[in-house]
Order: structure tokens, then sequence, then C-alpha cells
């Protein structure tokens, strides 16, 4: 059986978690606190040794870290990542694009309120802020014409930025300038077998 090491709050162990009960794949799952520390034990930075979560263990011991590269790594030969190679181009593109402009400032700044580290961070929230609800725009005109992200079919990429997006609430983003992305959010939520984010 897979082993799945999460945290439960975590967007980005969200991700693997929402993939492999869309895929019906069982999982075990090993619940770490990062906020106590516990990815940062020799037992664990001997399997990841970037001290992060989500950690995907094969059956046979192999392991496989960083959620999108697990996302397409699960969604390999199935209905949640394309087979025509533009396609898949286009899911990783999103995919990039929502670790390197969307989730360093809406996860960001929802882990910090989330963790009560805001004290001397308000300068720098403000600029964040600025950011994410920079990369919100371009999710916004993309969407405006197409009810998901690849190829008008629900995938892996649309499931890299739901992750963060439907909680942007809880870093103090403001979603009302945003009816595509509000609307996209409702179509995810709507797809078989969906759980929410404090599922395990």
């Amino acid at each position: 059986m897979l082993t799945l090491y999460d945290y439960l709050e975590s967007g980005n162990g969200y991700k693997v978690r929402l993939l492999l009960h869309q895929l019906q794949r069982p999982v075990r799952r090993i619940e770490l606190d990062i906020l106590k520390g516990e990815t940062r034990t020799p037992a664990y930075l001997s399997k990841n040794a970037n001290g992060r979560i989500p950690l995907l263990e094969l059956e046979d011991g192999r392991t496989l870290a960083e959620s999108n590269a697990i996302q397409f790594y699960l969604a390999e030969g199935s209905e949640f990542l394309p087979a025509d190679p533009f396609l898949r181009a286009q899911v990783l593109q999103w995919m990039f694009f929502e670790q390197y402009s969307h989730e360093p400032y809406i996860a960001v700044v929802r882990f910090w309120v989330f963790a009560g580290m805001t004290e001397g961070k308000e300068q720098e929230i403000e600029v964040r802020r600025e950011k994410g609800y920079a990369a919100l725009d371009v999710m916004e005109r993309h969407l405006s014409d197409k009810r998901f992200f690849v190829g008008d079919h629900y995938s892996i990429a649309d499931i890299a930025l739901y992750a963060y997006t439907h909680v942007c609430d809880e870093g103090g983003f403001d979603l009302a300038e945003f009816p595509h992305v509000t609307a996209w959010l409702a179509r995810v939520a709507a797809q078989p077998r969906h759980i929410p984010i404090t599922q395990g």
C-alpha cells in the first residue's frame, strides 16, 4: 500500500490526498505536525532531506517528494492527465505557475495567519497579497471562457491550483472581484469523490 506523509491543513498535502481519493487508491496516511517540527526529525529527513510534506512512499520503499511531482506520477494513465503531449505540457505549465506565481504568495500568507506568525510581517504580507492577487487575475482571465485550466477537462492542473485558492480567504484574500475563479472553484468542488481539505 502507498504511504502518504501529510499534514491535514496543508494545501500541498491536500493536492495528493484529493487525487488519491478521486483515483480510489488506498493509502496509509501518516500525519506529521509541521508546527511541532515533526518533519525535521532525523528519521523523516532520511526519507526527505528537504524536510517537507507531502512525501509519497511507494510499496517498494521508493519515495517521491513535491506535491505536483507526486500528482504527475499518480495521474499517469488516468483521466486526470491528458495523453496529448501539448495538453500534458499545458498541465505542467499551470502546475509550475502554481508553485512559482501562486503558492509563494497565497499559501504563505495563509500559513502565517494560520500559525499566528503575522507580527512584524505586515509590510511583507501586503506585498505578498498584491502578488497573490496578480496570480488570481491571471487565473480569472484564463477562466473567462474556459471551464477548467487545460483542454476544458478537469485535471491535476485544477487540483494544484484549487488547493490553496479555495482557502485563500484564510489568508485575507477576497474573491469578490474574481467571478470566473469563484465559478471554477464550485465546478472543482462538484467533481466526483471530492473531499474537503480537512478530510484525511
